[in-house]
């Protein structure tokens, strides 16, 4: 059993650190948010996710989690901070930068760092290495590396985080092999080994290639408005073929993944990633044109209409806003 450190008790952190403690390891969740670590620590959770609340509940019952401002000595610290966009629509990293910095008076040789955070690729061999060497550490043999991207769908969390195939991308063969033995104990899915970079790439075109096709059909959904037909014909028609399958149009794209992740591609191969940029551009166009659409439909009313607005989360039966 290791002592965990799990740096950020949000969406991804709290259920992770929540796993990990169910199977006997001491976790300390770590938290800048005086309620959250609170919350946590009286037995209750700060967000809804099926069957976190047992779980996490459980967990500080036995002693297995405690939550805290402030990271301890450990054997394994997890990096699960927010990653977001700036207005200029590159990757904000300062929240993981700070997170690596505040461990790095804890590090002691044999622990192991892992960045879950979706991440630009190259985040972990040019950002967090860095700083760990700056410690007088060496990568790679003194303290272990790796990049595990979680790959989970909200509502679902718990059920994907044991049962879905895992990644990690280890800083050096070493690194990958160490983190494969940690995560092992609570992923019941295949794990795949590699290094760190491609791990980091492997996740960000995941999402890139759901917004890529989303775009595609948004972009159907203007033709076929223009020809005066239905995109929803169209495309049942379509994928009627054994080979297509296309996505459906709407309103953008929701959550926090598929909006932010292509642009952490865009912003380091401008020159590189035009289709992944034109996608970008065509969704996040799409509120304005369900706006204008609107605006259509008040010209056939003789007075100022209401309007409803059902649903404020990005998909059915999650809190998540974002």
């Amino acid at each position: 059993m290791k002592k965990i450190c799990v740096m950020g008790l949000g969406y991804i952190g709290l259920p992770t650190a929540s796993l990990f403690a169910a199977h006997g390891h001491e976790v300390l969740g770590v938290d800048v948010v005086d309620s959250v670590v609170e919350t946590i620590n009286a037995g209750k959770i700060h967000l809804e996710e099926p069957g976190l609340y047992t779980l996490a509940s459980a967990a500080v019952g036995s002693g297995n989690l405690r939550a805290s401002k402030t990271p301890e000595k450990s054997d394994v610290f997890m990096i699960c901070v927010p990653t977001p966009l700036t207005e200029k629509k590159s990757a904000d990293m300062s929240f993981v930068e700070q997170a690596a910095v505040s461990i790095l008076d804890f590090l002691k040789k044999g622990d192991l760092v892992i960045l879950e955070s979706t991440s630009p690729p190259g985040t972990t061999r040019d950002l967090i290495a860095p700083l760990i060497s700056g410690k007088g550490f060496k990568v790679g043999e003194d303290v272990f590396l790796s990049h595990c991207p979680e790959r989970v769908l909200p509502g679902r969390i718990l059920k994907e985080l044991i049962e879905n195939p895992r990644i990690i991308g280890g800083y050096n063969e070493k690194s990958a092999e160490v983190t494969h033995e940690l995560y092992r104990g609570i992923v019941e899915g295949p794990i795949f080994l590699t290094d760190c970079t491609t791990a980091e790439l492997a996740k960000v075109m995941e999402n890139t290639y759901r917004d890529v096709n989303i775009a595609l059909a948004n972009e159907l959904g203007h033709i076929c408005e223009s020809l005066g037909v239905s995109a929803w014909e169209v495309i049942e028609l379509a994928n009627r073929h054994p080979r297509v399958n296309l996505h459906l149009p709407g309103p953008g794209v929701g959550g926090h993944c598929i909006s932010v992740d292509p642009w952490f591609i865009v912003e380091k191969f401008p020159e590189k990633s035009d289709l992944i940029h034109l996608a970008r551009i065509t969704n996040d166009a799409q509120p304005e044109k369900v706006v204008e659409k609107v605006h259509e439909i008040f010209k056939n009313f003789d007075r100022k209409p209401s309007v409803a607005l059902f649903g404020v989360s990005y998909k059915g039966d999650v809190d998540d806003i974002r």
